[in-house]
This record gives structure tokens, C-alpha cells and sequence, in this order.
């Protein structure tokens, strides 16, 4: 099973700086559901089944939308994502075409839920590491990608993929694989 660091939550700032941590492998069970929520409460929603998988995303989309370093991600079928409430997150597109609609909570303004929506692909939803409830066992990432515009270099073991072309096919390796392991 998979465990998160302390148990009071975090910041992006403060999940930004201890996403690394590593925990035991993410083949272990997960309790559903679990409950997820910005830092101030307001955007509250529940993810009902484990996650695809998770990863850190080092693009400067992300950087902006985090403000952080980095993106550190679970995805998940979006639908074993109970959205939140109507009105409780702003999206937003931040590069054409809107494949990715960022969503951040209408109150704090702190990310809170991502979902992607491209043609030959199943509908994902992306949620921040750090909004998942304390305690909530989280799996370790499975890579970086877009390192190559990483702000930081980050000392830890899991394969960095640089580049559009190498991140899009190693976040579709990694969705391939655990689409066809849930089967």
C-alpha cells in the first residue's frame, strides 16, 4: 500500500518540494473512495477506483497552472472521478487546442482537477497529488516528462524523458500499460 509523507496537507509549494518521496510500489491496494479537496475546502470531489498511474509533469503549461516547478499528477478514468460541484472550479485552456481543461477552485484560486479530452483517447481526469485527502495512499510517480524545461533537476531514479514527441509517448506508454493491467 502506498503512503503519503506527513499527514497534514500541503501547499503546491509543498507538494512541489516533496513529491520524491518514495513509497512502496503502486501494486498495492488502494481504500476507495477517497476524498479530494483544494486547500481551502471549497472544490471538494471524490475519486471512486485507484489510479491509472501517476506522474510529474515538468512543462511550463504546468509550472504556470502549479506554480510550482512542476506537476506532480494521478490519472484516472474520468469516470471514476465524481466531479465537483458546478461553480466551485474555474477551467480554463491555456494552449489551444483545448484538450486540457485546468481547473482551478473558484474561491482560493489553487489547482484543483484537470481533464483531458482528445480524440482516439479515453477521457482522463488529472489530480493533483496534493489535493487527495491526508493519509490517502498514494502510488510513487512513474516518470518525469518534459524534463527538459524543468526549473530544477530532481535526484531520484524514475526515467526523465525530454521533449514533446518522447514525454507524449511515455505518458501514452504508461496509459497503454495500465489500461490493458486492469483487464
Amino acid at each position: 500500500m502506498w503512503t503519503r509523507s506527513s499527514g497534514r496537507r500541503r501547499s503546491s509549494a509543498g507538494a512541489a518540494r516533496s513529491c520524491m518521496r518514495r513509497g512502496p510500489s503502486p501494486g498495492g491496494a488502494l481504500v476507495t473512495p477517497v476524498a479530494c479537496a483544494c486547500p481551502c475546502g471549497h472544490a471538494a470531489f471524490t475519486v471512486v477506483e485507484p489510479p491509472l498511474f501517476r506522474i510529474v509533469c515538468h512543462c511550463t503549461i504546468c509550472q504556470r497552472f502549479n506554480d510550482a516547478p512542476f506537476a506532480d499528477v494521478l490519472i484516472y478514468d474520468a469516470a471514476k472521478v465524481a466531479a465537483p460541484a458546478a461553480g466551485t472550479v474555474d477551467f480554463d485552456t491555456y494552449k489551444p487546442p483545448p484538450n486540457v481543461q485546468r481547473g482551478k477552485c473558484a474561491q482560493c484560486g489553487k489547482p484543483a482537477i484537470e481533464q483531458f479530452r482528445a480524440p482516439f483517447f479515453p477521457p482522463l481526469t488529472m489530480v493533483p497529488a496534493a489535493v487527495h485527502a491526508a493519509g490517502s495512499a498514494l502510488p510513487e510517480p512513474v516518470a518525469h516528462i518534459f524534463y527538459d524545461t524543468r526549473v530544477a533537476d530532481v535526484a531520484d531514479s524514475l526515467p526523465k524523458h525530454r521533449g514533446f514527441l518522447p514525454s507524449q509517448l511515455a505518458f501514452g506508454r504508461h496509459l497503454l500499460a495500465a489500461k490493458f493491467s486492469a483487464k
